[in-house]
Formats: structure tokens, C-alpha cells, sequence
């Protein structure tokens, strides 16, 4: 499996770009804190995704899936920390929360199918 062909690592690379633009709006001071975390979370979720299918187990594969879902969860609450800050409204994060969900949505499913893939073979 090449990982570029996956819809998954595909919506999270849109994800990441989607994560920068918004990330341009965040005020100065954050460029070291919050802003450096989000990029770093960001960048995980499709990281680990190809990592984990280059990997020669399924175990694996679910391992860095596994990570890159635990980003998933930091950079949600990352942006539900910009919002409660007002250092982003509701309405600019719609976009990105909607990827978020949809590629939470993708893992799941990735996990979900290849561990029981793995725990039939």
C-alpha cells in the first residue's frame, strides 16, 4: 500500500494546510506556544499515517495509526483552546474542525478494519 494513494493520509495533508492558513491568524505571542504545538500536532496525523504503512505488520500500521488519532485529539483541543482564548472564532475553525472530523472518522475506520484484520490472520 502506498501511503499517498490513501484517502486518509490524502484529507489530513489538506488538514495540515488548512491548520497553517488558520494558524496565520493567531496573535504574535503565540507564534512559539500554542501555534508551535498545533503545527506539530498537525503535521503528526499524516506523518505517522505514512510511517505506520511502510511498516511490515499490521500491528504496526495500527500502532502509528494509533498516534497519529492521539494528534487528532491534541489539535482538537488545541483549537478549542483558541476559541475559549477568542484568539479564533467559532465560524474560522468550522473548516478544519469538519476535516478533523473527517479524518477521525478515517482512522477509526483504518483501525477498526486492520485490527481486525490482524487478529483474524
Amino acid at each position: 500500500m502506498i501511503y499517498k494513494d490513501l484517502i486518509l493520509w490524502q484529507k489530513s495533508m489538506e488538514l495540515v494546510k488548512e491548520v497553517y492558513l488558520l494558524i496565520k491568524k493567531l496573535p504574535q505571542e503565540e507564534n512559539y506556544a500554542l501555534s508551535s504545538q498545533m503545527r506539530r500536532a498537525v503535521v503528526s496525523i499524516p506523518s505517522n499515517i505514512a510511517e505506520g504503512s511502510g511498516r511490515k505488520s499490521q500491528k504496526d500500521f495500527i500502532r502509528f495509526l494509533d498516534i497519529a488519532r492521539g494528534s487528532q485529539y491534541e489539535l482538537e483541543t488545541q483549537l478549542h483552546i483558541c476559541i475559549m482564548l477568542n484568539y479564533l472564532t467559532e465560524d474560522e475553525t468550522k473548516k478544519v474542525f469538519s476535516l478533523l472530523s473527517e479524518v477521525g472518522k478515517l482512522l477509526n475506520s483504518f483501525i477498526k478494519r486492520n485490527d481486525t484484520n490482524s487478529t483474524s490472520a
